[in-house]
């Protein structure tokens, strides 16, 4: 369960944070001029949290029109079930087929005591979808290494990236999970640094302040973590558990 729940922050115009601590996930609305979505849904026992952060947005569960999940594990689509029957679920494709075929063991669901219940996507996500909501372009972008199965969302106007567990603040990986891959976070790592990015917004921990700084230091750790998997060495830079931030 998270405790204190954390103010919703407007992160810049018509883009919020809904901000968690451990085991959850940070969920970011992005508000388009006639549809909402919904990054993420954190874990199904900090919904009524995200619903009184929706409420101090102004908006109720049911606004939201459709749920992104940046990839399967059980922190970024526990949530799912609260939007099922009035949101359409999406994620990438490898993300999906875990899903959908509650693969316990893979969405991490196993360790946790969880409903999984309603968490299947509706639509599954191709590398290079786009989401046109008018006032934001959202573009999909398939950047697996923590898992097989994430997805990174580029909103082009503005130059933002959701990160998901892909790369959070200061550079910082997260461990490779079960499907990861070493190789795949090198290649991933380098498609992002050919984005502009302006502002990186992760799943866990602060906020960037040096977006296009992180990235490239993303890509250099990418490449110590496959030479060290190669080698037998072990990795020791941890997912932050640090507090987000503006």
């Amino acid at each position: 369960m998270i405790d204190q729940r954390k103010e919703p922050i407007e992160v810049c115009p018509g883009v919020f944070l809904i901000p968690a601590q451990r085991p959850s996930c940070h969920v970011y609305l992005i508000v388009g001029a006639d549809k909402i979505v919904m990054i993420d849904s954190g874990i199904d026992a900090s919904f009524s949290d995200l619903k009184d952060a929706l409420s101090d947005i102004g908006f109720t569960p049911a606004d939201v029109d459709l749920v992104v999940n940046t990839h399967e594990h059980f922190d970024h689509i526990g949530g799912n079930k609260y939007f099922y029957r009035t949101a359409i679920i999406a994620a990438g494709r490898l993300a999906a087929a875990k899903i959908t075929e509650k693969d316990a063991y893979v969405t991490m669901y196993s360790s946790f005591s969880a409903d999984y219940r309603y968490t299947k996507p509706h639509l599954w996500f191709e590398n290079g979808a786009f989401i046109d909501l008018e006032n934001a372009k959202l573009e999909v972008i398939d950047t697996p290494g923590h898992t097989s199965g994430c997805i990174c969302v580029y909103e082009e106007y503005n130059k933002l990236l959701f990160s998901g567990d892909t790369v959070f603040a200061h550079g910082t990986l997260s461990a490779i999970a079960p499907s990861g891959s070493a190789g795949d976070y090198v290649h991933s790592m380098d498609v992002l640094n050919t984005k502009k990015i302006e502002r990186l917004f992760p799943g866990h921990g602060s906020l960037s302040q040096t977006p296009s700084e992180d990235i490239e230091r993303a890509s250099k750790n990418a490449r110590t973590r496959l030479h060290e998997v190669k080698t037998g060495d072990t990795w020791s830079e941890s997912t932050p558990l640090d507090e987000p931030g503006q």
